[in-house]
């Protein structure tokens, strides 16, 4: 399991110390340093079933400078996966990538729902 994150991210850290606490294994991978390939982002995108919005930080300050909450709806898919390999300050996390699952954010109940 492939756990993607900004160390400095409240969320992130929420997210990493639930996984420890449920003694829940995984790779750490941090997004800044290590940003996700497009090739990566395509296949978590087609594996995941979310729409490519949940994908965006959309409350980070690059997606809110470049102003793309307007120019998203604008963009090809490939586009936005392009875009979204360009800065991992730009990815939705913590990420969780599973064999059969991938998950954006960090919702308890939904992590406790696949995880237990």
């Amino acid at each position: 399991m492939l756990f993607l994150e900004y160390p400095k991210c409240t969320t992130c850290k929420k997210a990493k110390a639930w996984l420890d606490a449920n003694k829940i294994k995984y790779e750490d991978r941090n997004i800044k340093e290590h940003n996700p390939k497009y090739e990566e982002l395509k296949e978590w995108y087609k594996k995941s079933n979310l729409p490519l919005k949940k994908f965006f930080n959309t409350s980070g300050l690059i997606y809110k400078s470049m102003n793309l909450k307007d120019k998203l709806p604008k963009m090809s898919e490939e586009e936005q996966l392009k875009l979204l390999a360009t800065d991992g300050m730009l990815v939705k996390r913590p990420i969780i990538i599973t064999e059969n699952e991938v998950l954006t954010g960090f919702k308890e109940s939904e992590w406790q729902s696949i995880f237990k």
